[in-house]
């Protein structure tokens, strides 16, 4: 009896342990919102991992902190009022292994970071601001002065830190959070499967300063990803299919499929897509939007296909999706670093099984479906869609059907 009580004990005692709130107030964090707070914070999560988990409560107010660095069993609240502020000053971001654009290299780091994390959390309903004004100023003052030079620049250049930062999780929950004006891509998802972000509002500005590269979702070898009940208006794509770039990507080991996402009951602002796959994507399988609106002018799907890059997108399904919008499909050639090295490879991309249903929406013009010469192109299907828009479609493709799609109140005829 004595050991069955010891041994029930012992295992109440973990479970109270790995449910600990740590409220960072009551551990050394201060109310000046002007303070940086990141070793602070970084203490009391080192302590409740430590400790054996728990969650990391951030409470009423804004703290000024640089990257913080989740260890396993713990997890991130934010309660009613609470705002986590990133640091505009990058020395507050350490270098170091990343991924960045299709790339394993030594990048900085994001504001919350959750390496091999398991069953990580980040919930709100309080907000994570990037602060990132500083940044996309130092972007687009850097990219003009090269212009009057006559030279290009590429995103890399201006270094700055990405809002969340998650590699090699399982089982991930992000929810009820808002997630605003990040320095650079906003979620970026990495080598993790089984990822619900829910209910979350994500945005960063077009005006008065473009925030530059401020991807919504970035989804970058992840399998089983759930994007539901959130809005998403960024600076560049709202949720983005990743993977890895170039004329060897599907032979290194960073590099590998996306498959099994589903984006549901979303709205969708300004955008530069609303879902794409590329720049950097060399797999992705098994992809699905539907039952969102979208108030935009960019395509609700845009595949960029790299002459760089041996490409394959398969199985993608866009249904349930009403509002306003630039296009319906953007299929076009993607050229942005365009980089064959010495590898004499001739890549191309294949794109077969792309159906569209039940869409009823204005846009801009109704398609435009032209890859790169050698890209194999196939079964893409359009049914039961309503749309009016200025332009028809444009489309160089034998195996493209339209069946039950009335365009200005005309059937369709794709030739």
């Amino acid at each position: 009896m004595n050991k069955l009580f010891i041994s029930a004990f012992l295992l109440f005692s973990t479970l109270i342990a790995r449910s600990q709130d740590y409220v960072i107030t009551k551990l050394g964090v201060g109310a000046d919102s002007t303070k940086l707070n990141t070793t602070v914070i970084q203490s009391v999560i080192d302590k409740a991992n430590a400790s054996g988990g728990g969650t990391i409560v951030i409470p009423k107010g804004v703290y000024l902190t640089g990257a913080l660095f989740f260890k396993p069993k713990t997890r991130l609240r934010l309660e009613e009022g609470a705002r986590l502020k990133g640091s505009d000053n990058i020395a507050d971001y350490p270098l170091i292994p990343s991924r960045m654009e299709g790339r394993n290299l030594d990048y900085y780091a994001a504001l919350v970071n959750a390496y091999h994390v398991d069953n990580f959390s980040i919930t709100g309903p309080g907000e994570i601001n990037g602060n990132g004004l500083r940044y996309w100023k130092a972007f687009w003052d850097h990219r003009d002065s090269l212009k009057k030079l006559n030279q290009s620049s590429t995103n890399l250049e201006v270094h700055r830190p990405r809002l969340l930062f998650i590699w090699g999780c399982n089982n991930v929950t992000i929810q009820n959070v808002k997630l605003h004006n990040s320095g650079f891509w906003t979620t970026h998802l990495y080598q993790s499967n089984n990822v619900l972000i829910e209910n979350c509002d994500i945005r960063s500005p077009f005006k008065p300063v473009p925030a530059p590269s401020t991807d919504g979702v970035d989804i970058d070898v992840c399998k089983k990803v759930t994007i539901r009940n959130c809005y998403i208006s960024v600076n560049d794509d709202a949720v983005c299919i990743k993977g890895g770039k170039g004329p060897d990507a599907q032979k290194l080991p960073g590099n590998g499929i996306v498959e099994d996402v589903l984006v549901e009951n979303c709205s969708f602002g300004s955008a530069h897509a609303t879902l794409t796959l590329g720049s950097e994507c060399i797999h992705a399988r098994n992809i699905t939007i539907r039952n969102c609106k979208v108030d935009n002018n960019c395509p609700i799907l845009r595949l960029k296909m790299r002459p760089d890059t041996y490409q394959l997108f398969e199985n993608v399904t866009v249904e349930n999706i009403t509002g306003t919008c630039g296009q319906i499909l953007n299929l076009n050639p993607w050229k942005q670093f365009f980089d064959l090295g010495n590898s004499g490879e001739k890549p191309f991309g294949i794109v077969k099984n792309i159906n569209f249903k039940n869409i009823k929406v204005k846009c801009d013009n109704f398609g435009d479906i032209e890859g790169n010469p050698a890209d194999q192109v196939s079964n893409i299907v359009f049914k039961n869609i309503d749309a009016t828009a200025k332009t028809p479609l444009n489309n160089k493709y034998k195996d493209v059907k339209a069946e039950n799609v009335l365009l200005n109140g005309k059937p369709l005829i794709i030739n």
